[in-house]
């Protein structure tokens, strides 16, 4: 079991998902950066001033002023706008790990050039059809 584990392991396709997820990870920063400070005060603009982000329900005691004031009170909250944020940066990340994807593979299919079709052998008489003419000279 011990020696399937260490094929697993050593196969390609493990390296290069563990190189994915590492980079996946690193590229997360970069597109939560790019919703918070880029994509969310755009349709904050465009919605009169809402940051998706602070948006929440609270279902405890109190008035809050912000998501932070609850969560650090400690009270219970609804925050569908940090999900909303989530979802966005995961429809950015899929679509760019999709470009990536599409990138790739029309690059592997212009390194892996395309044979030739072979040139048609020439038709003749086949094997069998070469040894019954031999045999029925031979029988003359």
């Amino acid at each position: 079991m011990i020696k399937e584990f260490k094929d697993f392991i050593a196969k390609g396709n493990v390296m290069d998902m563990a190189v994915g997820i590492i980079i996946g990870a690193a590229f997360t920063a970069i597109v939560t950066s790019l919703v918070a400070d880029l994509i969310n005060p755009i349709i904050g603009v465009i919605t009169g001033g809402i940051d998706f982000s602070n948006l929440f329900v609270n279902l405890g005691e109190g008035e809050f002023a912000s998501l932070a004031a609850a969560r650090e009170a400690g009270a219970p909250v609804f925050a569908y706008g940090s999900f909303i944020t989530a979802v966005i940066n995961f429809l950015i990340i899929a679509f760019v790990v999709f470009l990536l994807v599409k990138g790739v593979n029309r690059l592997k299919d212009a390194a892996v050039a395309k044979p030739e079709p072979a040139p048609a052998a020439p038709t003749g008489p086949s094997e069998l059809d070469v040894l019954l003419e031999i045999r029925d000279a031979l029988k003359k």
